[in-house]
């Protein structure tokens, strides 16, 4: 089983789970979160790009309010959780100034990335915050969230935001080693599995609930969060979050955990992702130029290179790219509406202020939410 790849992993979604950051519900665990800090600051300043994915907001909050068990009605859930994420974005905030860096918070909900239109919005503020060289530290809007629209645990939440951001890998850190093949509790001759396909039937035999009682996922929901991730070529690891140094012995390399790799190669898996995913809702005629251009290598498609737009579509839509005579070269998901499309075709982006009176994006689609087909 070879890892060395993880030393080339650009971008890292790292999620911390709910038992790691509050010691076991007695608050927050202040020497834990210090190392993992440490750790992904210096991945950071090596020019990785790092996306922390935070549960404990709930727990920090039972916390807080001296509380035994977790909530149960939603309203209770909702108000621990505003209370309880005061101290997480506090205590994030100061660990990673020490090291000169910016955080941000960020509150999704699942409605957030089922909205095509929102899902871009999201996706381009994290890419925006990447280049301002911040991290983002991620939470699922406890606070507002209702049981039909919350993702369910962090574990999904995380997949989500690696397939948002294009991720490489996915750290998913826990209070277990990993995956074991039975359950280490009850059997004391279960081995940890090293290594799977994020697909292996196997792996729904062996995973299991959560037992901490603090967060709502176990074994079974990382499992699910890997498949998730894979979607877009990220490879997940699950492993101790007490392991010493953890994080970055894996981006060198270091055999830790249980090791969840994808199918599909990253082009291939988002390609399978984009196509499968969506409605095509629209479709842009491209100029020859453009045409040539993209069948040798990716690149935006600027309004300049397309000559006319049809269909009832939306930002955030998937819009089928196809040459004079009808025929399909792309799929991507497009910036602007129907409406806005039509008045900038042809038109250089620079003029998109003058004709719309705002330019959101200098693209039509960019080439990381495009497809050749």
């Amino acid at each position: 089983m070879d890892r060395s790849e993880f030393v080339n992993a650009n971008r890292i979604v790292v999620k911390i789970g709910s038992s790691l950051l509050t010691s076991g519900g007695s608050g927050l665990n202040q020497a834990g979160i210090t190392r993992w800090v440490d750790q992904m600051a210096q991945l950071k300043l090596q020019g990785k790009d790092i996306i922390l994915v935070s549960s404990g907001a709930v727990a920090e909050g039972m916390a807080r309010l001296k509380l035994k068990y977790r909530p149960k009605t939603l309203h209770e859930l909702q108000a621990a959780a505003a209370i309880g994420q005061m101290g997480l974005v506090r205590i994030f905030e100061n660990k990673f100034q020490k090291h000169h860096l910016h955080t941000a918070q960020v509150l999704l909900t699942h409605d957030d990335l089922a909205d095509r239109k929102r899902y871009l919005n999201a996706r381009n503020t994290l890419l925006a915050l990447l280049n301002f060289q911040a991290i983002p530290v991620i939470n699922e809007n406890d606070t507002v969230a209702t049981d039909e629209i919350r993702f369910g645990d962090n574990d999904t939440l995380a997949a989500l935001v690696a397939n948002l951001v294009e991720a490489d890998l996915l750290i998913i850190l826990t209070d277990q080693q990993g995956l074991f093949d039975a359950d280490p509790s009850i059997n004391p001759q279960a081995t940890l599995i090293e290594h799977a396909d994020v697909n292996d039937s196997f792996l729904d035999e062996v995973a299991g609930e959560s037992h901490s009682g603090l967060g709502r996922g176990g074994m079974f929901t990382k499992v699910s969060a890997a498949r998730l991730a894979s979607r877009s070529g990220a490879t997940t690891i699950i492993v101790s979050g007490e392991i010493d140094a953890v994080i970055t012995e894996i981006i060198r390399g270091k055999k830790l955990g249980t090791y969840l790799t994808p199918s599909l190669a990253p082009i291939a898996a988002r390609k399978q992702w984009l196509v499968d995913k969506l409605q095509v809702n629209g479709s842009l005629v491209l100029n020859d130029w453009m045409i040539n251009n993209l069948t040798t290598s990716p690149k935006n498609l600027l309004a300049i290179d397309v000559v006319t737009a049809s269909g009832q579509f939306k930002r955030g839509d998937l819009i089928s790219c196809v040459d004079s005579s009808g025929k399909e070269i792309a799929r991507g998901l497009i910036n602007y509406h129907i409406d806005e499309t039509l008045k900038i075709v042809g038109k250089n982006s620079q003029e998109f202020e003058k004709i719309l009176g705002y330019a959101d994006d200098d693209a039509l689609i960019y080439k990381n939410n495009m497809v050749i087909v």
